[in-house]
């Protein structure tokens, strides 16, 4: 029998799946941070790990990063009607905005993914121990891929800045 979900030989799945190691975090888009942190909170029993104000040129956001156990949820809330996280809550609705895969070499996953076919939206963007990209938002369902080396690193204030600076400047959401 043939499956339905057989890929061919250099599709994008092909690509990602010698690379992936597991997924990093999952990010939220959120009407009400302080509600959803509630929520999780009290609902799902995950703990805040930190919350932070990210400005961009014209926008900003604010987040919180969620933990339990191993899971990492980061609940994000645009500051302006026209920032990135309420453009795509205005389009698709809140939810999850982009799902962050690790992988173990981004520099060699970006180079399968673009052999298959596949685009970078972000280029890499790096901070110390830390290295991202974000992969072309599927139009279906509005989820974006982020893929993600750590090597000891992790976000900063800096690092999420220069990346919703990036996604701003490039009229991404």
């Amino acid at each position: 029998m043939t499956s339905v979900y057989a890929v061919p030989e250099r599709s994008l799945a092909v690509a990602l799946k010698q690379h992936v190691t597991g997924i990093d975090h999952i990010a939220v888009a959120v009407h009400d941070l302080e509600s959803a942190v509630s929520w999780y909170s009290s609902t799902l029993g995950f703990s805040v790990i930190e919350q932070r104000a990210t400005r961009g040129l014209n926008t900003s956001m604010t987040s919180a990063v969620m933990a339990c156990g191993s899971a990492i949820v980061v609940l994000v809330q645009g500051g302006e009607p026209d920032s990135q996280v309420q453009q795509f809550i205005d389009r698709f609705g809140p939810g999850v905005q982009h799902v962050a895969f690790s992988v173990d070499d981004l520099d060699k996953a970006l180079e399968s993914v673009r052999a298959a076919g596949g685009e970078s939206d972000t280029g890499i963007l790096q901070d110390v121990g830390i290295k991202q990209t974000f992969l072309r938002r599927d139009a279906g369902s509005g989820v974006r891929v982020e893929l993600i080396e750590r090597r000891g690193g992790d976000f900063t204030d800096a690092s999420v800045e220069g990346l919703f600076r990036t996604m701003e400047a490039r009229g991404i959401y």
